[in-house]
């Protein structure tokens, strides 16, 4: 069972390289402020409940290897979780890329009459562009998950997996509601501005027809959708909508109902720091009256499962540990990775499923600090990933050339010797090392390191 097919949706969505949209977004003291307060939270509760496991280690590695196994046999327990499905009541489509994906949504819902959905959070569905595509055929599609509505609302864009305002504060939330639901009694007290999202969203979920909604954890034993939430919404939409369809991407796939044991440990933990989230619906099929689909996603992960390198990205259970641990995030926010997954997860993930040659910059979106794998509860090993794609992406034409001329210099002693003791005349000149344009690019953002003082070669010579 093959679904090869270019990808949309997961592209680079400003158009602009990563350091160039970084370096915009280091001008932004505010954004700043707002990411590095955030993120410095999260870290602190996620350590916390993480050092209570005595065996979280252990967790860890059960986690990859369930997911490994999935990814080793996942044409076996994707026909297994359809039959599953099916036997429950669901209907199953399978869509190559987004471009199909989208269409078979859109169809589904106008097939209804309807002209507005409400959604559960979901990564599939906006990476593959599917409340544009329902916008364009007359459909509104309505957030249901506190920070989605934020952005919806304040006509923004997601920057954070887990949080998708992250780079707001309550003061400019309170201004988005103001605006976006015509309150003008709003205070920026969390409290009330959680309430202003619940009476706006209530009348949603009791006269709204069609759900949409994604999975964080797809049961091939049982044909069972999961998803995690903190609000309840998700599970509003799950279950008063006469049809709910669920768009999953096909790696979110778990062998057995008993394999929860272990993601319902790691997710919560890494993604909010709780113990257990405060909402975990399993669905194996539709409620009484409901019609239900389930459109399976392949969108370029096919694709990445074929490069032995790079496949063990598809583990990702988007925890969003990475992020809130990534000092290169935290400075930059998401919206400078241009993809629907920022962080050091987007960094491998998005050029894999899009392909390198669509987003050539964002593996070198890293200083390779190695955190992120160190937190990562399904151990990706980012940073090795990061390194294979530098491998893979087009190499500008200056650094092509840099390297043949380095190549040219160490094949021959005596040229070697003589750009060592060029460059200990730049250090005798008390000038800071740089380079030439259009390799001078490379030195504003890094310091070249300073020549020794004495070579080798003459250090031996002096012997």
């Amino acid at each position: 069972m093959t679904f090869i097919g270019m990808p949309r949706g997961t592209g680079n969505l400003t158009g602009a390289p990563f350091p160039e949209a970084a370096s915009e977004a280091l001008d932004n003291a505010q954004l700043r402020r707002n990411l590095a307060k955030a993120t410095g939270t999260i870290r602190a509760k996620r350590a916390a409940v993480v050092d209570e496991l005595p065996d979280w280690a252990a967790l860890r590695a059960a986690g990859a290897a369930i997911k490994d196994d999935v990814l080793a046999n996942l044409d076996t327990y994707l026909l297994r979780f359809e039959a599953a499905l099916t036997e429950r009541g669901s209907t199953v489509h399978w869509a190559r890329d987004a471009e199909e994906a989208t269409r078979i949504v859109t169809e589904l819902v106008t097939a209804t009459g309807a002209r507005e959905v409400i959604k559960v959070k979901s990564m599939a569905t906006a990476e593959i562009g599917l409340n544009e595509a329902l916008a364009a055929a007359g459909v509104a599609a309505v957030e249901t998950d506190l920070a989605e509505l934020i952005v919806q609302l304040g006509h923004d864009r997601p920057s954070h997996i887990l949080v998708p305002a992250i780079h707001r504060n309550r003061a400019e939330i309170r201004e988005i509601f103001a605006e976006g639901m015509g309150a003008t009694d709003l205070t920026d007290d969390p409290r009330v501005l959680a309430e202003a999202a619940r009476a706006h969203l209530r009348r949603k979920f009791l006269t709204v027809d069609v759900a949409v909604s994604g999975a964080n954890f797809a049961i091939a034993e049982t044909g069972g959708l999961v998803v995690v939430e903190s609000e309840g919404n998700g599970r509003m939409c799950l279950t008063l909508p006469r049809t709910l369809i669920s768009v999953v991407g096909i790696e979110k796939i778990i062998p057995a109902w008993q394999d929860l044991e272990v993601f319902l440990q790691l997710l919560p933990r890494s993604s909010t720091g709780e113990r257990m989230n405060p909402y975990t619906s399993v669905w194996t099929g539709p409620t009484e009256g409901q019609t239900s689909h389930v459109v399976l996603v392949d969108n370029g992960r096919t694709a990445t499962l074929a490069d032995p390198d790079g496949r063990a990205a598809l583990r990702c259970i988007r925890c969003s540990a990475c992020l809130n641990s990534c000092p290169v995030y935290e400075r930059t926010g998401g919206h400078a990775y241009g993809s629907t997954y920022p962080g050091p997860i987007g960094a491998v993930l998005s050029p894999q499923l899009t392909g390198i040659d669509r987003n050539p910059t964002l593996p070198y979106a890293s200083s390779l600090c190695g955190v992120c794998y160190d937190v990562c509860p399904v151990a990706i090993d980012i940073p090795s990933m990061l390194v294979h794609l530098r491998g893979r992406a087009p190499k500008p034409r200056a650094e092509a050339a840099a390297m043949r001329a380095a190549a040219w210099a160490m094949s021959d002693h005596r040229r070697w010797r003589r750009l060592l003791r060029a460059g200990r005349l730049g250090r005798a000149l008390g000038r800071r090392p740089m380079l030439p344009p259009p390799l001078s690019a490379w030195t504003r953002a890094r310091d070249l390191p300073e020549p020794p003082r004495q070579t080798f070669r003459d250090w031996w010579d002096t012997r």
